[in-house]
């Protein structure tokens, strides 16, 4: 298995043969440039998370395909009620339903990149005809809500409502209505089911008055679901002023998730709930007590050990963060913690992690530019790693 000299051999490398796969298991020494135990690091081109995910989409759209919607919706409905996630945390009941509604949403999103409202709309009636085949099965009405809900934020885009044409509006909102009434005769504690609350939460966008609604929403799927970290960070997401609240409410309900769920995270509830939020608006950083979410942090890989969560978070910490902005000192601190996540933490790279860290969605990258750009971006944290040099992400590494 190959020691690579350096990582600057690594990004040399990477530069000039971007169309080359990744030998799985290639290692980083990340070390050869100072005295003293080395530490290296595996680069993997797919991680166990990526695999598993695959596994379960996978299982899901076959299933569908084979139209045995009965044994779809047992799959979802047990995956749902035993809380099974990936190694990295995401629920096994959502990487099925997503699995089973992938044909569907690519044939009504050509429906809808053509204009077609009424193509889209009848493939989705199309598919709710599985549901007369399955009478009171949440997990089938899951599936075919979400799917409504994908093609509902097919026919908005991302973005602002006033640069959205009326016909789409109009056509958001009627998926929205009908992934509503699928779903409204479920009730998540009665059912014991995390993934019907978590539709609650995605539908807020097309309520009247989501503020009201929105934090009571969030705080009955977390409870039914607190192990889930992505349900804090979409809570934090959903807190910010471009949303349904603002910043002292994100404030708030960091605190009171990390206290609702210190019994699983010790201090990460409040570092997931602005993990997002952070990332996605600058003018978040301005209430965040830095000590809370650098202790928070800490405790989340104390106790979620796989190495796709350290992955995001050294991704985060290394190359996501922004070194200017409000709250200086905040940055300095999280920065800061590149170093001990990376020596007491990392042992793989994924790549595609690093990449996905830097709003890289407004990217149309092929997928091995995808991973080429991810392994760059992390050869170079880890390389300023190994010289003892502060990551990008310090405010001091930019003066």
């Amino acid at each position: 298995m190959p020691v690579l000299e350096n990582l600057t051999t690594l990004i040399r490398k990477a530069r000039n043969g971007a169309g080359t796969p990744e030998p799985r298991g290639m290692v980083l020494n990340i070390e050869a440039l100072k005295p003293g135990p080395k530490q290296t690091i595996r680069i993997l081109s797919s991680s166990t998370e990526e695999d598993r995910q695959r596994e379960l989409f996978e299982t899901g759209l076959h299933l569908a395909r084979q139209d045995a919607w009965g044994t779809l919706g047992e799959r979802i409905r047990s995956a749902d009620a035993a809380r099974a996630m990936t190694p990295g945390g995401v629920p096994e009941a959502e990487i099925l339903a997503e699995g089973a509604r992938a044909d569907v949403i690519t044939a009504a999103t050509r429906a809808v990149m053509a204009g077609d409202e009424l193509a889209a709309m009848a493939i989705l009636n199309e598919m709710r005809l599985v549901l007369q085949d399955t009478q009171d099965d949440h997990g089938v009405a899951y599936v075919v809500a979400m799917a409504h809900i994908d093609i509902g934020w097919a026919w908005r885009g991302e973005g602002w409502r006033k640069d959205i044409p009326a016909a789409h509006r109009a056509a958001f909102f009627r998926h929205f209505k009908t992934a509503s009434a699928l779903i409204d005769g479920y009730d998540p504690f009665e059912l014991d089911a995390p993934m019907l609350a978590a539709v609650r939460c995605a539908l807020l966008a097309a309520e009247t008055r989501p503020r009201i609604r929105a934090s009571d929403d969030y705080e009955d799927l977390i409870d039914l679901a607190p192990g889930v970290a992505k349900y804090m960070r979409a809570l934090g997401n959903h807190m910010l002023p471009r949303w349904f609240g603002s910043y002292q409410r994100l404030d708030h309900e960091a605190h009171r998730t990390m206290e609702r769920t210190s019994d699983i995270w010790g201090k990460g509830g409040y570092c997931w709930t602005y993990l997002d939020a952070l990332s996605v608006d600058d003018e978040a950083f301005a209430l965040l007590d830095a000590e809370l979410f650098c202790q928070g942090l800490r405790d989340i890989l104390d106790r979620q050990k796989d190495q796709h969560t350290t992955n995001v978070l050294a991704a985060y910490t290394g190359t996501a963060l922004q070194p200017r902005g409000v709250n200086l000192e905040a940055r300095a601190r999280i920065a800061n913690c590149f170093d001990w996540i990376v020596t007491d933490h990392l042992r793989e790279v994924h790549p595609r992690v690093w990449y996905a860290a830097k709003g890289v969605w407004a990217s149309r990258l092929d997928e091995q530019d995808r991973v080429t750009k991810g392994r760059q971006r992390a050869a170079t944290a880890l390389e300023r790693h190994a010289l003892g040099l502060p990551p990008i992400t310090a405010p001091q590494a930019q003066d």
